[in-house]
């Protein structure tokens, strides 16, 4: 029936937490909202920990702690930014329970957040996941809702 999918490798993403996904153009950021950093969705989260949104190897996490990049087994980069202007927080409120180059899994916790306190500090947390290569991939993201961790809410095939 698909055929043309026969030697396409297809990325599932699943929301990092739990929480309303929303449209990236929603987010408060011109960096993110006009997909300067590529294509993909946002999220408004609830809870102190993030999750792995796909399976693959953990290409990189900032020196900030506030982002933390995925390579997907077909090679899609994505690139899950932890909240609008937290660069600024110099990894404070942050506790990250990954390395670089460590392989995960979809749903493995990945970061740990100081939520209540960032709230205090006037921080948004929406958190934008982008496929910072989307021009080499199909990107078929499911439409907003409110979702859990456990939920697939995107699939990326290479083009």
């Amino acid at each position: 029936m698909f055929a043309f999918l026969k030697n396409k490798k297809l990325c599932e993403v699943y929301a990092p937490a739990d929480g309303r996904m929303i449209l990236l153009e929603e987010v408060n950021d011109k960096v993110f909202s006009e997909k300067m950093m590529g294509d993909g969705v946002a999220f408004q989260f609830s809870g102190d920990t993030l999750y792995a949104p796909c399976e693959g190897k953990v290409s990189m996490i900032f020196p900030t702690k506030h982002a933390i990049g995925f390579l997907c087994d077909n090679g899609a980069e994505i690139l899950l930014h932890i909240g609008c202007n937290t660069v600024e927080l110099n990894g404070e409120g942050f506790t990250c329970l990954i390395e670089p180059g460590a392989r995960v899994k979809a749903h493995d916790p990945i970061m740990k957040i100081n939520a209540a306190w960032m709230k205090e500090q006037g921080i948004d947390l929406t958190t934008p996941l982008v496929i910072t290569n989307s021009d080499a991939y199909l990107i078929h993201p499911f439409p907003n809702r409110e979702v859990d961790k456990t939920m697939k809410v995107m699939e990326i095939i290479k083009k």
